[in-house]
């Protein structure tokens, strides 16, 4: 049989890699063809059309929104969590036998329908195609386009305070006195100051696609001006996305119906994002937002410590999976209100099981094969 393959995974540097990779494998094995696109940090190289129209079945291994999905419309999908196709390659290429036998529309399925062994890592709830799986590609899908300005950011801004002190260069305005590293300060800083934008921004992407784009930024930016930060980012979204949803379902005659995407959705979705979240749901955020920062402000000591082993632990405790997630996604909040301890944290203990990996395979080799190593 010939299949197609995607993967994305939200940071899109291991797992959507590593997917591709066993997918890879387990049809070399079944004697199938399979063409792969991984939707990576770096984008993705669609596989070509008539790659497509000769696929018996479409296997989509998918933690982020894939883009451009209707280019597999009429074809049998089987949609799984990105682990699965990790863990059980080929589980998932018989499921993709099965899905081309049976034909268009009989396919589609998510890792709620997988068997048990993976509970841990992959929870049935955050699987599938139910409102929790939803979400949380939602919202993966927003920090995996928020990530290189979490990266440029604070690695510049990092590197100004090793250059040129952290109070110096935060006290200098570098368009009055300009300085080397005062510079790379601004730059980085203005960064940092887009992770919320484009959080909101992508989230509403991958609720209601294109057009969600501009009224979630536009939230988010409202976002940083009243201080509701991730959190307020992260509300921006959601609201934009189903504002869209609700909008697209508008239909109008004729030429009117063709104003909708470059005139009602913009508009209307920037003023409703805008009005609620000035007057609804933006203050409360930006309270719990002020007390989570107050909080990691003032931890010092035993309290800070205690943090730091339970955000590690949580980074280290399924390898990418939702824990994981959730500790990243705490210390990012921390981020956006200045806070950069728990991200720290989280990074120095995420290095520690790659490291500890790499360094058994060169210590104890005979314990592992070839292709692990």
């Amino acid at each position: 049989m010939k299949f197609v393959g995607v993967t994305a995974c939200p940071t899109g540097i291991a797992h959507s890699a590593m997917a591709a990779e066993a997918l890879e494998t387990a049809a070399k094995e079944k004697g199938h063809e399979i063409g792969i696109e991984v939707h990576g940090a770096s984008g993705a190289e669609f596989v070509d059309r008539q790659t497509i129209r000769d696929a018996d079945a479409i296997i989509i291994a998918a933690d982020a929104t894939v883009a451009e999905r209707d280019r597999f419309e009429g074809k049998p999908i089987v949609e799984v969590r990105l682990r699965e196709a990790i863990d059980k390659p080929g589980e998932v290429m018989e499921r993709a036998e099965a899905a081309a036998e049976e034909g268009v529309g009989e396919a589609e399925s998510g890792a709620a329908e997988a068997s048990g062994g993976d509970d841990e890592a992959v929870p049935t709830d955050l699987g599938g195609s139910g409102w929790g799986a939803e979400v949380r590609r939602w919202l993966m899908t927003g920090v995996s386009y928020m990530i290189p300005f979490v990266v440029a950011g604070g690695i510049l801004i990092a590197l100004s305070f090793a250059l040129g002190g952290a109070v110096a260069v935060t006290e200098v305005d570098v368009y009055e006195d300009f300085s080397v590293p005062a510079m790379i300060y601004e730059i980085g800083n203005t960064a940092f100051g887009m992770l919320v934008p484009i959080l909101a921004g992508f989230i509403a992407y991958s609720m209601a696609d294109r057009p969600g784009i501009a009224p979630g930024v536009v939230g988010g930016l409202i976002a940083n001006e009243i201080e509701a930060g991730f959190l307020g980012g992260i509300a921006a979204g959601l609201m934009a996305g189903a504002i869209l949803i609700l909008l697209k379902k508008i239909t109008l005659p004729g030429g009117f119906g063709r104003l909708m995407p470059i005139l009602v959705y913009p508009l209307a979705g920037c003023l409703a994002v805008g009005t609620l979240m000035i007057v609804v749901v933006g203050e409360p955020i930006a309270g719990v937002t002020a007390g989570l920062e107050s909080w990691l402000g003032g931890l010092q000591g035993t309290n800070a410590v205690l943090l730091g082993i339970i955000l590690g632990a949580m980074m280290a405790f399924d390898m990418g999976g939702p824990v994981n997630k959730a500790a990243y996604a705490f210390a990012i909040a921390g981020l956006a209100g200045g806070a950069f301890g728990p991200m720290a944290a989280v990074m120095a203990a995420g290095m520690v099981p790659p490291l500890a990996l790499a360094l058994a395979t060169a210590v104890r080799g005979r314990l592992f094969t070839p292709a692990e190593q």
